[in-house]
């Protein structure tokens, strides 16, 4: 069982947002129409973490708005990892391009990192590239950032665990934007990063192009819509889906949309996805939601406001595509779907469900292990107070390792 503080927390944590849900719930309809630019965070209910382009704890973070509509905004997680070459050739130089500023202090976890250098014909510079984590944080549509203090502390540990480059999706809430706005921005930002790689390509064509003495890998066209952290260091080519409680619906869903737009995404390919204690529903319960309904943090009640509140009132069903992704009739088949890792909870209501999801996958031989975690809670590894547990350091190594069969340049030498 939980410990007593554990147990404690979580009833003050149930009361706190069932009052917050009910209370949205039972707002006027103007105070919460419909808004497509929508938001992204409740800093009134959460702390927020800064963004910090130096590297803390061997990570650098940025925040970019990327959707000119809406207030869709990425925080990009730069490991610090990207500026050493692995494999460096005899005689060669490794440069990297960390710049001094004002207030660049003499520890190397503290340096401001200010641009890049990529790598040359010569080889006297070198940057590695690294896979891509797309997150999706969790709250149940209604709250939670990705630049919260909790969401921030496990996508830096993400980073370093896999070694790559995390991108903390920042969706619209509901229910200033009901479905379908979150699962939109998803695939918005698979979108979005293709768009990056292909901008990048181009950069760098036109730099050798033009002027091959250049330093800088933009100099005509792309120059001021590339990302620079991504351009030198990202390969979307080793690009994993995570999402956590209802982020696990979004990547679910955004896989199913990668599938269907095939090689419209190149050079973006989805090789993995994992799915922390998804927010999955149906309209027939199953045994845990029976005998769990009242279970820590996130009991069954506090979820049936949560996708009230989600779901346009027209469109209200439990078996709907974004609550049920095992109804008969989905659009993707499972048998297109990728390598798929399930992280439950034992004391999580909604643990069968996504079991049950797991399994279908296994039916068309995809690789697709459970993880299941006893005494644990729904989001035991990414809860504020649970964040630094054993388990949920634990949980997140797992992770790392199982990843790491998909992502590794070097093959398939992780596994169970």
């Amino acid at each position: 069982m939980p410990s007593v503080a554990v147990m404690l927390y979580s009833l003050y944590f149930k009361l706190l947002t069932r009052h917050r849900l009910q209370t949205r719930l039972n707002s006027s309809s103007d105070q919460f129409k419909f808004d497509p630019f929508g938001i992204t965070s409740r800093p009134n209910e959460e702390q927020i973490a800064a963004s910090n382009p130096s590297f803390v704890d061997c990570v650098a973070t940025k925040d970019l708005h990327i959707d000119p509509f809406s207030s869709l905004c990425v925080r990009v997680f730069l490991p610090k990892s990207c500026l050493s070459n692995p494999n460096p050739k005899s005689g060669t130089k490794v440069s990297n391009s960390i710049h001094d500023s004002n207030d660049h202090t003499s520890g190397g976890d503290s340096e401001l990192y200010g641009g890049y250098l990529p790598a040359t014909e010569k080889g006297n510079r070198l940057f590695r590239k690294l896979p891509v984590v797309l997150q999706f944080h969790g709250g149940g549509f209604v709250s939670g950032s990705n630049d919260s203090v909790a969401n921030d502390l496990f996508c830096r540990r993400i980073a370093k665990l896999c070694d790559a480059i995390v991108i903390a999706v920042g969706y619209r809430l509901a229910p200033e934007s009901k479905y379908p706005a979150a699962f939109e921005d998803g695939f918005k930002v698979l979108n979005w990063l293709a768009k990056q790689a292909n901008l990048a390509e181009c950069g760098k064509s036109n730099r050798r192009l033009i002027n091959h003495n250049q330093q800088y890998i933009f100099d005509g066209f792309g120059a001021a819509l590339a990302e620079p952290w991504l351009a030198a260091h990202a390969d979307p080519s080793r690009c994993v889906l995570l999402g956590l409680s209802c982020g696990a619906n979004i990547a679910e869903y955004v896989v199913r949309k990668a599938v269907e737009a095939g090689k419209l995404l190149d050079p973006v390919k989805v090789v993995a996805q994992v799915l922390m204690y998804p927010f999955f529903m149906g309209s027939v319960p199953t045994h845990s939601e029976i005998k769990l309904a009242n279970s820590y943090f996130y009991d069954k009640a506090t979820c049936m406001l949560a996708w009230k509140l989600f779901l346009p009132e027209e469109e209200f069903d439990l078996d709907h595509p974004a609550a049920n992704p095992l109804n008969p009739g989905r659009e993707t088949p499972f048998k297109y779907m990728p390598p798929t890792l399930t992280v439950v909870a034992e004391h999580d209501w909604m643990r069968d469900r996504a079991i049950a999801y797991s399994a279908e996958l296994r039916k068309f031989n995809i690789d697709a292990p459970v993880l299941e975690y006893k005494d644990a809670v729904h989001e035991f590894a990414t809860l504020d107070i649970l964040l630094k547990t054993p388990q949920a350091l634990a949980c997140a190594e797992d992770i790392a390792i199982w990843v790491k069969k998909y992502i590794s340049q070097r093959g398939n030498e992780f596994s169970y």
